[in-house]
């Protein structure tokens, strides 16, 4: 806790104390999350305004994230041309957003059930870029989509953090459960069922040598695989900085 309040001092009052920090020290007692309280969070090298209240980006988010870019980058050394990115289950668009920074030549589209996370998504772009809003509306989509349903058009690199998390298996934290999206929590059936739409429609919206890149539990790891296999993809799981299986990389055979 000590910690956390030095940080929210340091990172929202600059060090100097006031009535509203007192008044936000007691949100933390309470278990508000820091980030929400502050109002924004690194990622990347980013800043990600919170407004809406979408889920908070974790370290495990931004260390695959980290690795989509490099080989995003990669490609486009071999083969220098603009990619088009889709930001699936976008919430605040901190994955979105840390593409579209680190390869200015990238067009990305963020697809977010929740309408209420989409100015969100717009002001994390306008915060991050050296954009006005005409560039925005002709480089970058935002638009409410419950997945795929109102995407348009073929991706180099799908990246996705879905609602994975099976709500009977209780491991979500209480400070979670109170304050964070249960919607952006939990997939049901074994936290697979937006997991299997997102890979039986993932070819429509691949291009050749696509990738579908996505965040899971360690035990889908499995059920993705032989989901993949299903509609005609390969699938390989990688473990985060902790060693943990954390999200797989699914392309066309």
């Amino acid at each position: 806790m000590a910690t956390e309040v030095e940080w929210l001092l340091r990172e929202k009052y600059k060090g100097v104390t006031s009535s509203e920090f007192f008044t936000d020290c007691k949100r933390l007692e309470t278990g508000e999350p820091l980030a929400y309280i502050i109002g924004h969070i690194p990622f990347l090298n980013c800043q990600i305004w919170l407004d809406s209240k979408p889920l908070i980006p974790r370290t495990e988010t931004e260390f695959w994230v980290e690795k989509a870019i490099h080989e995003i980058i990669s490609r486009a050394e071999v083969s220098p041309q603009s990619f088009d990115i889709l930001d699936l289950c976008a919430g605040s668009g901190a994955i979105g957003v840390a593409v579209a920074k680190a390869f200015p030549d990238a067009g990305v589209v963020f697809a977010e059930l929740d309408k209420s996370h989409l100015p969100t998504v717009q002001k994390n772009l306008l915060q991050n870029l050296s954009i006005n809003q005409k560039v925005l509306e002709k480089r970058y989509k935002v638009i409410e989509s419950d997945l795929f349903e109102h995407v348009i058009g073929t991706f180099d690199f799908i990246l996705t953090n879905p609602p994975y998390i099976d709500k009977e298996r209780g491991t979500v934290d209480q400070s979670v459960l109170i304050y964070e999206p249960n919607l952006a929590l939990f997939g049901d059936k074994d936290g697979m069922k937006l997991i299997e739409r997102i890979i039986a429609d993932a070819r429509t919206f691949l291009k050749p040598n696509g990738q579908l890149w996505i965040e899971h539990e360690p035990f889908q790891s499995e059920s993705i695989l032989k989901l993949a296999s299903v509609y005609g993809l390969s699938s390989a799981a990688h473990t985060d900085q902790y060693g943990v299986i954390r999200y797989s990389i699914i392309m066309i055979q």
